[in-house]
């Protein structure tokens, strides 16, 4: 594989509006009230866009904030990969990376929750050769990833998590 940067789109200015950024925040808040009151039984598979017919698992990622030092917890859809657990920085498509992103990249320690097994793990960027492997996965399980690099200037991470020593 090469590493070259991947193809990015142009800022959609919609996407970043703040009514888009609130209602992103009230449906996760939400999603992670009903995942964690039901071991992920409602809140556990995204039925959205391309995930429509084929629902993408959802897991609860929670890291410490960079600035406030408390622990926060996000829903995001993920891919297992053997011991592994594989999560896209793409909230979205919106021209800037999430915070949940930001806070692994100050503290890799972060639990994940899948259903209701809670497993201590370190997460990390993948490398531009990881990505370049990984990324089809990535857009075969849920293909509006593609969509959201494609509507967006940055290069959506992706991040592994693999389980802590």
């Amino acid at each position: 594989m090469t590493d070259q940067r991947p193809e990015t789109g142009t800022d959609d200015p919609r996407r970043g509006a703040p009514w888009v950024v609130g209602v992103i925040k009230v449906m996760s808040r939400a999603n992670t009230w009903l995942y964690q009151r039901t071991g992920g039984r409602i809140g556990g598979t995204w039925r959205v866009g391309s995930a429509l017919r084929a629902p993408v698992p959802v897991c609860l990622v929670t890291t410490t904030g960079r600035k406030s030092g408390e622990p926060r917890t996000v829903p995001l859809l993920h891919l297992p990969d053997g011991d592994r657990v594989l999560l896209v920085a793409s909230q979205g498509g919106l021209p800037s990376h999430p915070q949940w992103y930001r806070n692994v990249l100050a503290d890799p320690a972060v639990t994940v929750q899948v259903g209701r097994r809670v497993r201590s793990m370190t997460a990390r960027e993948a490398s531009p050769t990881e990505r370049a492997e990984l990324w089809p996965r990535l857009v075969e399980r849920y293909a509006d990833f593609a969509e959201y690099q494609a509507n967006t200037s940055r290069v959506i991470p992706v991040v592994i998590c693999e389980p802590a020593r």
